[in-house]
């Protein structure tokens, strides 16, 4: 089940969500057939709650958006980055520890 917290993100709203957020903003590139994707997601669901106000998580279904997968070099999933003043500052592939996602954020606060 996923947090109300994360944001469903699209072609349609990534300028406003992402490049334009004034927050840095942790992106989950995954999709429903993905084993290790649906290993991540209850994570992803934590730091939307642990991080609200301080950061965005937004998850992108690579199958709806392959423009923004492509756009941005997807190659394998999940594959998570994280943009800062609208700019890849991170970007881990395949399914960590929650740790490794929280330092992850925690670096660019």
């Amino acid at each position: 089940m996923s947090s109300e917290k994360v944001l469903t993100i699209s072609n349609e709203n990534f300028d406003a969500e992402v490049k334009n957020s004034d927050l840095p903003v942790l992106v989950d590139f995954w999709a429903s057939w993905c084993g290790p994707c649906r290993m991540v997601a209850p994570i992803i669901d934590e730091l939307a709650d642990e991080f609200q106000g301080r950061a965005k998580v937004g998850k992108i279904n690579v199958d709806d958006q392959r423009h923004l997968a492509a756009r941005y070099g997807v190659m394998s999933i999940p594959t998570i980055m994280l943009f800062k003043n609208g700019e890849v500052v991170e970007k881990i592939v395949g399914a960590r520890p929650k740790s490794d996602f929280v330092s992850m954020i925690e670096r660019h606060l």
